[in-house]
């Protein structure tokens, strides 16, 4: 479930498998300032999935949370996407198209790290 790396940006932890545990435990490694988000986006899940009476929204929350991760354990990852998230709202068309661009990059590589697509 390995992204392919930057250049000198080896990951700071394995890739978790995407279960709660795991997951837990890999955000309050590389993320625990959103730890809250993450149980705040749990009990959506399990509350979605019990009004929908369905298993998906858990395993968007899985995938999700699973992105989430591929980007913190890579610092440089993690770095590349905050200054470009910070970029998106340059008054600079030029600026702002690059850096969404980069922000759908970076996220689209986590995706498919995660989900093996």
């Amino acid at each position: 479930m390995d992204a392919q790396r930057d250049d000198g940006d080896e990951p700071l932890i394995p890739m978790p498998e995407l279960t709660w545990p795991a997951l837990r435990k890999a955000v309050a490694t590389v993320a625990p300032s959103r730890l809250r988000e993450l149980f705040e986006d749990m009990e959506k899940a399990f509350v979605q999935a019990g009004e929908d009476d369905s298993a998906i929204p858990i395993r968007a929350f899985y995938l999700q949370w699973g992105e989430i991760v591929e980007i913190e354990r890579r610092p440089e990852a993690a770095r590349r996407l905050r200054a470009a998230e910070r970029a998106v709202n340059s008054e600079n068309r030029e600026v702002s198209a690059r850096a969404v661009r980069e922000v759908g990059d970076i996220v689209r590589a986590a995706h498919r790290a995660v989900a093996g697509d």
